[in-house]
């Protein structure tokens, strides 16, 4: 489940606040610890900021044939049909 960044901040200031152990703490409200540790660096480095979520869709996929590229590889491929996927990748 995915919280908001000011869900993530209260439950860094229970934790902090409570009198219980942080395990025990966690236990009761129901977060893993490597969760909680990263949430809570990630609050020590950026503070309520750094708690927002990262989009995790790529910046550049490497395997992407360039524009101006893909044209000529069509235009071969088309005129080379008896080749086979593997073969026009050689």
């Amino acid at each position: 489940m995915r919280y908001p960044a000011s869900e993530k901040l209260e439950i860094t200031r229970t934790v902090e606040g409570a009198h219980l152990p942080t395990k025990q703490t966690l236990d009761t409200l129901g977060i893993p610890r490597t969760i909680f540790y990263r949430w809570y660096d990630l609050y020590l480095e950026g503070g309520f900021d750094g708690l927002s979520d990262i989009p995790s869709r790529p910046g550049f996929v490497w395997y992407r044939i360039p524009d101006t590229r893909r044209d000529d590889l069509i235009e071969f491929a088309l005129e080379h049909e008896a080749l086979s996927a593997g073969e026009l990748a050689v």
